[in-house]
């Protein structure tokens, strides 16, 4: 009776112990969600958020890949183990949920995956994390290597390893665009991460038109890299910007142009300055001028009566008056004009 006592004792120490280690690995990190569903490898139990979800004293604990779990108290795993060509030793004072044990393999021998040594995790459905440890002997280990990616039609891949964790580039020539990954990863089952991707090639869309002008090309749906077009404008307007547009690269058209219109001059009965000469509104053609020209108007400077010009320019058909410009009244043009500003002496 008193044994039977010993081993209940024992029993609920292991679990504590596990337990305990349970709450201070989710505090060390968050517990993953459920990712696993039951299977004959691995055995989730009832999932939970708190204690008070699981029946029978049961905690709820970080179960690994099953998330937070539904564990029975007393859980313990088999111990000890018997691995050929290998020691293996406890890491915790006892087998029981969550704890850890390493296997280490013999001088000369190495785990699946090259290495010396392993640690593996007591779960919730009373297995080991590693389910069939064992040690190679080193000459016996297969070298892992992912298969030649090939070449890449219209392009080219940088880096030549193709061992496991081995990492290349893809690239596509001028004129052509990645769709895909840019880079691929030799996973350890011999395989690439990805599917690799293609070089297709860059094409532009049909060109803008634009305001009072005209596109001088071939009318297509698509047009390649390289291609060439140009624009014109309508008489009486002016092209701001370059004729001549090209399809680039990346499947955009160089700067597209405008077609500017002329400015009619805002006042009548004035002189101005424009094109570097002194002269009447209406001695100008049409009394416009071009996109980009200047025109300066006359302000009268109080109280010396005198003139000084302000600057405007010409943009897509606006002209400003200076806001101190004064428009002459047809009485004061007619019978005055010696007094209207742009004639009284300059400051």
């Amino acid at each position: 009776m008193a044994r039977q006592h010993l081993l209940v004792i024992l029993s609920l120490s292991a679990w504590w112990s596990g337990a305990l280690l349970a709450v201070e690995d989710s505090e060390a990190q968050p517990c993953p969600e459920r990712v696993l569903t039951d299977s004959r490898e691995r055995l989730c139990l009832k999932a939970c958020t708190q204690d008070s979800d699981c029946p029978n004293r049961r905690k709820c604990l970080c179960d690994g890949e099953c998330g937070l779990s539904c564990v029975a108290p007393g859980r313990t795993c088999h111990w000890p183990l018997s691995i050929p060509h290998a020691t293996s030793s406890l890491l915790s004072k006892f087998p029981s949920f969550s704890a850890q044990a390493e296997v280490r393999c013999n001088p000369g021998f190495k785990t699946a995956e090259g290495g010396a040594q392993l640690i593996m995790r007591c779960q919730g459905d009373r297995k080991w994390s590693v389910l069939e440890p064992y040690c190679l002997a080193e000459a016996t280990i297969p070298s892992i290597s992912c298969p030649n990616p090939g070449r890449l039609e219209h392009g080219y891949i940088s880096g030549s390893l193709l061992t496991v964790g081995a990492v290349i580039q893809y690239s596509c020539n001028p004129g052509y665009q990645l769709e895909g990954t840019s880079e691929n990863v030799c996973l350890e089952n011999g395989t690439w991460k990805w599917e690799p991707p293609q070089c297709l090639q860059v094409y532009c869309p049909p060109p803008l038109e634009i305001s009072q002008g005209y596109l001088v090309a071939v009318q297509k749906r698509q047009y390649e890299a390289g291609e060439v077009i140009y624009y014109l404008c309508k008489k009486g307007f002016l092209l701001d910007g370059p004729n001549r547009v090209t399809c680039q690269l990346n499947g955009n058209w160089s700067q597209t142009p405008f077609c500017r219109a002329r400015c009619p001059i805002p006042a009548y009965r004035s002189r101005v300055l424009y094109g570097g000469q002194k002269v009447w509104i209406v001695d100008i053609p049409e009394g416009l001028v071009s996109h980009g020209e200047t025109v300066s108007f006359f302000c009268r400077k109080k109280p010396e009566e005198c003139s000084y010009p302000i600057q405007s320019e010409c943009f897509d058909g606006n002209l400003t008056l200076p806001s101190c410009y004064e428009e002459p009244t047809w009485l004061q043009y007619k019978l005055f004009p010696k007094r209207v500003v742009s004639e009284i002496p300059a400051c």
